[in-house]
């Protein structure tokens, strides 16, 4: 293959071979693209032959490789959606530094550096700055403007060209973007270790190579059949390096090491150069994105934070990760949206491309374009969230009582967290994480002493949220760490109509869950140790919501310490989980305060109509 790769560098750019006919048919090469380090990238390029004019680039950068390899194999679909089927662009692919069959070395997320003394010093930037001016160069009939798009990791390349872009860069589309890996995104969420998701993908994605190559072997063959048993099983998160990666996988190694938000992390919290952003943006996400809607929400925010004369839009949908790019999307568990809301979003997307990079038509759409579950309706704001959302304080109460108004109340609550018999996350045996689970029936987990259940009176009125959620509690542990699991609920009336085909009557529909790991409760950076029996304040903030909770329906709030598998188990030691033993697992009694100098409350945003 080495070989191979030599001799495309050999071939004229004109060189031409043939896609199938249709309105319009493109032309197929295959490069190595040199970086200013005299690394090169692979790089398939499409472009239109059998109409006239200059063309737009548009571009996706990858580490999940630019297949199919050769240069008479081509994509089955150009572009982000069957929305540009017929669009004349110069459609790029590139794998990016030290993936597939470019060369070099790969980083997990690569760190920005700002301040680069030398060709030795590149990053995601620079090797997209490197390819831009490559392809102007190069690529004859390029009507020298670029945009470039990309979901979940590749989104995050999408958001690395923004700091020091390409004057060419004209509009740039991060979708489901990996932000923020310590904090919300992938690895760690608020600092608790996302056990499955990154067992899973790190067995198929971070196998060590020496060269280029096509393909990446799997470390383990004999896997996960059920999740929650298995991974019980394996013990001490330790153990996986003997029963799968063999020390062998960097990222794992990287992620375990690294369990505070240290210097490995903040190099690599993109968020912090997204200023003096000049290409125009539109930011994508989905509500029941499992992996990445702190990515979307906060790439988005940032921008809007740091660049005053900033062209950054949102637009979040009632999808999973990626589900916005699929054919049709018009339900999801038991939701029924009643529309194709994929087919929505790649209309705009399509708008923003044209507008941008080809001057056709217009892009007038909303700040701001949120689906509303609960309503199942698109709304348009000017602003995210909304001006006119107020913030409004909803406290737990004695007897399990959930209070939409200020009321007095006493005592606590209390449950002990086992280890040993951690609450599943789903109640639904499985091999691999189930998306549903951001919307699935909590019954089971109401059912079960470990896990507190505080519920309003039945509403009167239609109640909206749109914006974060914020948990303000007040606990103590017997332990010096525990995990903080808040659950936000939507109760269904036991008269309720079926949905999507499926029995919802008197169903507790998850709306939003998020977990934090006590011992960041101040500093994500600085871990603390509880004080035993000490009365102590927990405060984070869940991911945003925009949800309405109709008229006759409840308002649940579930309090848990342990979310299995979905997130590795704290030992509810104050220590280093990476290189706990299985005998430091042990039981703590959790107390939830809800008295007078301890209220513990729901901090939401409701919008006021």
């Amino acid at each position: 293959m080495k070989y191979f790769v030599s001799f495309l560098l050999l071939l004229p750019i004109s060189l031409q071979t043939w896609a199938k006919p249709g309105k319009i048919s493109f032309t197929k090469i295959e490069r190595m693209i040199p970086m200013r380090d005299g690394t090169k990238l692979f790089t398939s390029i499409y472009f239109p032959h059998n109409v006239s004019g200059k063309f737009p680039i548009l571009m996706e950068r990858t580490p999940y490789s630019c297949s199919p390899y050769g240069e008479t194999r081509y994509k089955s679909q150009l572009g982000p959606s069957k929305q540009f089927s017929n669009e004349a662009y110069i459609y790029v692919y590139q794998d990016v530094r030290g993936r597939y069959m470019s060369e070099g070395k790969f980083e997990e997320m690569t760190p920005y550096i700002k301040h680069k003394r030398s060709n030795k010093d590149v990053d995601e930037s620079s090797d997209t700055y490197d390819t831009i001016e490559w392809l102007l160069k190069n690529v004859s009939n390029n009507n020298g403007k670029v945009g470039i798009y990309g979901i979940s990791y590749p989104g995050f390349y999408a958001t690395a060209s923004l700091p020091g872009a390409h004057p060419a860069l004209k509009a740039v589309s991060p979708q489901a973007p990996v932000t923020d890996e310590f904090e919300g995104d992938d690895a760690y969420h608020r600092g608790a270790f996302f056990l499955m998701d990154n067992y899973s993908f790190m067995n198929d994605f971070d196998y060590p190579r020496d060269s280029p190559w096509t393909s990446y072997p799997a470390f383990c063959t004999q896997f996960i059949s059920n999740a929650y048993a298995d991974y019980l099983q394996m013990g001490s998160i330790k153990n996986a390096n003997d029963l799968c990666f063999n020390n062998k996988s960097k990222i794992w190694n990287e992620y375990l090491t690294h369990n505070t938000k240290d210097s490995y992390w903040q190099a690599r919290d993109i968020r912090r150069h997204l200023q003096n952003v000049k290409p125009a943006v539109l930011v994508a996400g989905g509500w029941f994105d499992a992996e990445d809607l702190f990515g979307s929400l906060n790439t988005y925010k940032t921008i809007e934070q740091k660049n005053t004369k900033n062209n950054n839009r949102l637009i979040m949908g009632p999808w999973t990760h990626g589900a916005w790019a699929s054919g049709k999307w018009s339900n999801f568990g038991t939701y029924d949206f009643r529309s194709n809301t994929s087919e929505y979003f790649q209309k705009i997307e399509h708008d923003f491309f044209a507008y941008y990079l080809q001057q056709k038509g217009t892009f007038n759409h909303a700040e701001a374009t949120i689906f509303e579950t609960g309503t199942n309706e698109w709304k348009e704001y000017t602003a995210w969230p909304p001006k006119n959302a107020k913030t409004v304080s909803w406290t737990l109460g004695s007897n399990r009582n959930f209070f939409l108004k200020k009321t007095s109340s006493t005592g606590y609550d209390q449950y002990t967290s086992n280890p040993t018999d951690p609450v599943p996350y789903l109640n639904t045996k499985s091999a691999s994480r189930v998306n549903e689970y951001m919307i699935a029936d909590q019954r089971f987990a109401s059912q079960r002493k470990d896990v507190l259940s505080y519920e309003s009176p039945v509403l009167q009125r239609d109640v909206t949220l749109t914006g974060p959620v914020t948990a303000d509690l007040f606990v103590s542990i017997s332990g010096t760490d525990a995990d903080f699991v808040v659950k936000l609920i939507d109760v269904l009336p036991d008269d309720e109509a079926n949905e999507n085909g499926e029995n919802v009557a008197g169903m507790q529909r998850l709306v939003r869950a998020e977990v934090l790991r006590g011992k960041f409760r101040n500093s994500f950076s600085k871990p603390e140790p509880f004080v035993a029996g000490k009365i102590t304040k927990v405060n984070y903030q869940l991911n945003d919501i925009a949800h309405c909770f109709k008229k006759g329906h409840k308002i649940m709030v579930q309090i848990q310490s342990s979310w299995f598998p979905l997130v590795d188990r704290n030992p509810q030691k104050f220590m280093n989980i990476s290189t706990a033993n299985d005998k430091d697992f042990t039981p703590a009694t959790i107390k939830i305060y809800h008295d007078a100098k301890h209220p513990s409350s729901i901090k939401v945003l409701q919008l006021e109509k």
